[in-house]
């Protein structure tokens, strides 16, 4: 595992923001160290991620290269700046995480990416199967041949088994010319099979062969051609279920499940939302303009939602803040609305307003329905205790005290705002 490198006076001056960061960037970094320095230290030679620090107004701002930023924050304790500088110190094209859970998987990942062990990739759709699928590739001795990746629900059925083991010319209708398919694309690499579960169960007897025997029959062949491939194979389904229900082969099952990884929905790991935000600002801030910073409240706000499309979900409530937020420091609880649909919370007397929000309303006074009651309800029962109510919700009081924040800043009423 690549630790996170940092000079003597970035440890000297930014310990507290430092030494966090440096227990958790490790896990994802690419496979240069990714380095942290201050303004006086020399700039390190090489194309890793580079971040420097600075005390200030909460701001990041690219360096011109790829992959090199400065970081400005007043808050060393803030989970702002910390998500904002594991954001930066990120690989491009690497996992981002910060929740312990995430993290333990990618350090299994990486012992993983060692072997050629099959993998098994399990979890609900836009979770990151695929972003882990190609951590595993570029941490194995085989990171220097191809990643292909097939997502079986998106190809014809019909077309499935000449894509993914090729065909001969003319071995059926429209075939003018031959195609090796994807197996034999990905050999010397890895071969990503996402959304397996979709497979037809006769393609799943062939895809078992390959497997096994190492080797491929292109349609309108009769000989086998040897193949050197990796195999990852992702699932948004309960396998074992599939199998039970005869929709799955078992044997093709226990092939590849020699070492299952599972992938929490985003609402599960609410300490993996805020670098993930922040990383999306990265991506989608148009070039050339400063990079909004992303409030504390409006962190909350992201941490507390129940994330149904989880990171494709997150990344479009991203997207539309930026456009929101165009020309702002700051993205703030305005600028956050989610995908389903909003309601209105009534500033006096908490009262909540189940009709559509009227056409004048400002945006930050649209906060998510379910969100906004159950916390105001739990408030509520625990008699305006936070500390009571944090408990029950299952979250911590600071987020707790960051989400009533966010609703005081949006105009709301909040029950026990004094306690």
């Amino acid at each position: 595992m690549t630790a996170l490198a940092f000079s003597d006076s970035a440890a000297r001056l930014h310990a507290p923001l430092v030494h966090r960061a440096a227990a958790i960037v490790g896990a994802a970094a690419c496979a240069a160290a990714p380095m942290v320095r201050t303004a006086n230290d020399p700039v390190p030679p090489g194309p890793g991620p580079c971040v420097t620090l600075e005390r200030g107004a909460n701001r990041l701002t690219r360096d011109g290269a790829r992959g090199r930023f400065t970081l400005s924050y007043a808050d060393p304790a803030g989970d702002a700046a910390l998500a904002a500088l594991v954001a930066a110190l990120a690989a491009p094209g690497m996992p981002i995480a910060a929740d312990p859970e995430s993290l333990s998987v990618l350090a299994l990942a990486e012992r993983l990416a060692a072997s050629e062990i099959p993998v098994l990739i399990n979890g609900p759709t836009g979770t990151g199967k695929e972003v882990l699928s190609r951590f595993i590739h570029a941490r194995s001795p085989r990171s220097a041949g191809p990643f292909v990746a097939v997502n079986c629900a998106a190809m014809p059925e019909a077309m499935l088994e000449a894509l993914l083991f090729g065909h001969k010319r003319g071995a059926f209708t429209g075939a003018t010319e031959a195609s090796e398919g994807f197996f034999r694309a990905a050999d010397g690499g890895t071969l990503l099979l996402d959304e397996i579960a979709e497979m037809p169960l006769a393609l799943q007897a062939k895809l078992l062969r390959a497997l096994q025997e190492s080797e491929v029959v292109p349609i309108g062949s009769t000989q086998p051609i040897r193949v050197d491939v990796r195999v990852i194979a992702c699932a948004n389904r309960d396998l074992p279920t599939e199998v039970a229900e005869g929709r799955f082969r078992a044997d093709l099952y226990y092939r590849l499940n020699v070492f299952p990884l599972a992938l929490r929905p985003l609402r599960e790991r609410a300490e993996d939302i805020a670098p993930l935000a922040f990383a999306l600002v990265l991506r989608h801030g148009a070039p050339g303009k400063a990079l909004p910073w992303i409030g504390e409240a409006a962190l909350a706000m992201l941490r507390l939602h129940g994330w149904p499309g989880n990171v494709r979900e997150l990344e479009n409530v991203i997207r539309r803040a930026l456009l929101l937020a165009d020309g702002a420091d700051e993205i703030a609880p305005a600028h956050i609305v989610f995908d389903s649909p909003a309601r209105l919370v009534a500033p006096e007397g908490g009262t909540v307003v189940t009709g559509a929000a009227p056409a004048t309303a400002r945006l930050s006074n649209i906060v998510q329905l379910s969100e906004a009651r159950a916390i105001m309800q739990t408030l509520d029962a625990c008699g305006g205790s936070r500390i009571a109510a944090a408990r029950q919700l299952g979250i911590s009081e600071r987020t707790l005290r960051y989400r009533l924040a966010a609703f005081r800043e949006a105009g709301l009423a909040t029950a026990g705002a004094a306690r």
